[in-house]
């Protein structure tokens, strides 16, 4: 096994993150979006602010079960949970629930730049090897796939609207650090706006 393609070392082919997340978001339609802690927010918020965004400031570790409970509770609504691969090793026993679930509405786009951007960018566990796929695969998640491609990145987001879920898809982003562009920090506020969106008062 090429272990660049698979685990995402150096020489595999990094893509830009603020090309990849508003190809995602294209024509998003009624999707729900959790956005996981730092950048993963700041690139949701980038490409363009909406009441389906729930932008996860905090709690490290915690996106991608956000999203299960929300696919649960939500099964005719698709699920993208948006996070990076520092958030997902800390959360990765989530991984394991999701594939004791199988909720084939919910996507988790894991952002790999094989870097802890938020706290100085120390490099991963992915730079040297760890492949979340693997890991992702490992607990029965089917659609666990690696993603080096903006035809890839295309290809995904058909998947997600399709509800061929549960997916996992490490995508190869550039280590690169983006302008910071920050939604409102107000939780209430998201809070309320997002259980809006989904029929609450």
């Amino acid at each position: 096994m090429d272990h660049a393609r698979s685990g995402g070392g150096p020489a595999a082919a990094r893509l830009k993150r603020r090309e990849v997340v508003p190809a995602l978001l294209h024509n998003r339609g009624d999707l729900l979006v959790v956005s996981g802690l730092g950048s993963a927010c700041y690139d949701a918020f980038a490409a363009g602010d909406h009441p389906r965004n729930f932008y996860l400031w905090g709690a490290m570790g915690s996106a991608a079960m956000i999203g299960l409970g929300l696919a649960l509770a939500q099964p005719e609504q698709q699920v993208l949970v948006i996070t990076g691969d520092g958030e997902m090793l800390m959360g990765m026993g989530s991984l394991a629930t999701i594939g004791v679930q199988q909720p084939a509405n919910l996507t988790v786009a894991v952002l790999d730049n094989a870097h802890y951007s938020e706290t100085g960018m120390q490099q991963s566990h992915t730079s040297a090897g760890t492949s979340l796929r693997a890991v992702a695969a490992g607990c029965g998640i089917g659609g666990a796939i690696d993603i080096h491609t903006m035809q890839e990145v295309a290809a995904l987001r058909d998947q997600i609207h399709r509800g061929a879920g549960p997916i996992l898809a490490c995508i190869h982003v550039s280590p690169e650090e983006d302008p910071r562009v920050l939604p409102s920090r107000d939780g209430v506020y998201l809070k309320l706006r997002f259980r809006e969106q989904l029929g609450f008062k």
